[in-house]
């Protein structure tokens, strides 16, 4: 029999209010507050050295914030762990496996270790949803990169959590074992009904798999919201190409299209309405620059340097 917890629907599953952490005199968290609703996938984006890690330590209990208060599905980590993490599958990084156990002997120990009675049914049911079905009997050390990933999550679900929690969990992969982490989040989420906290460099990633994204910089957020509502198709980031940018970028600054231009180390990029772009083209033509290029970009990437580049 799998634990049961039960809580109020209608209440965050994830609820972290003005957290921070202190290691001496660093500050890796800054008065972070975010909530995940259930059934979402959350995507926590952040530079490395940004404070996700630190983040996801402390929502997992296994380092304590130096101030603030963090609940899973209602109720303080800090005060009903145990029964908590009942409910709670997670991935730090890369998981540590057994190479000579097989998938099917790492999903049992596992459990044991929870002190979980999983029936075989269950484990099997588990190394379908993650595509390991097949090689259910192979020991591990004749796993690629990607399988051991899988298998890492394969182990956070055994136990049949509401909540799963990924730190980084393509870090490593090919393209194939990416797009394969990706397709499993998306399934976990639409199919299994599971709230997924996912934590990755990879934005793009991010970008095709959460229903909302919080950008943490230095250890305090930037921005959190829906990702279609930040990531809104009527606005452009529009990068410009022209034979003197110097020029180019003197004239933009000088008119009425300095109010959309964003602050880059290199080249000229403005965050502008897409009906736009051919006025802005056409005035930098008028004026005697030669245009070599107009690249539009509405991507988690860009946006996120935009947020970061200069915070």
């Amino acid at each position: 029999m799998f634990g049961v917890f039960c809580y109020n629907l209608s209440m965050a599953v994830i609820k972290v209010e003005n957290i921070s952490k202190n290691f001496g005199t660093l500050k890796a968290v800054d008065n972070l507050s975010f909530e995940v609703e259930a059934g979402q996938v959350f995507g926590f984006l952040g530079q490395n050295g940004s404070g996700k890690s630190t983040t996801i330590r402390m929502l997992l209990s296994l380092i304590h914030p130096s101030s603030g208060s963090i609940e899973l599905f209602g109720k303080s980590i800090q005060k009903n762990r145990a029964s908590i993490l009942e409910q709670v599958g997670a991935i730090i990084e890369r998981p540590d496996l057994y190479p000579y156990l097989t998938a099917t002997e790492h999903l049992q120990l596992f459990a044991k270790v929870r002190k979980q009675k999983v029936a075989a049914i269950n484990i099997t049911k588990t190394l379908e949803q993650v595509g390991l079905s097949h090689r259910s009997q192979d020991k591990v050390q004749t796993f690629s990169l990607g399988m051991k990933q899988r298998l890492g999550i394969a182990i956070a679900l055994v136990h049949n959590p509401s909540l799963i929690i990924l730190d980084e969990p393509t870090n490593g992969l090919d393209p194939q074992g990416i797009a394969d982490i990706r397709s499993l989040i998306q399934y976990l989420a639409k199919e299994e009904g599971k709230t997924v906290f996912v934590s990755s460099h990879l934005l793009s990633e991010i970008e095709q798999v959460a229903h909302q994204i919080l950008i943490i910089h230095q250890g305090k957020k930037m921005v959190e919201g829906v990702t279609k509502e930040l990531l809104d198709p009527e606005k452009r980031i529009v990068q410009i190409k022209t034979l003197d940018d110097v020029k180019a970028l003197s004239i933009i600054v000088a008119g009425s299209f300095s109010q959309y231009l964003l602050s880059r180390k290199e080249g000229i990029f403005l965050k502008l309405p897409t009906t736009a772009i051919p006025m802005l083209n056409e005035s930098l033509v008028q004026s005697g620059i030669s245009v070599l290029g107009i690249e539009t970009k509405n991507s988690l990437e860009d946006y996120f340097l935009q947020i970061t580049s200069n915070a």
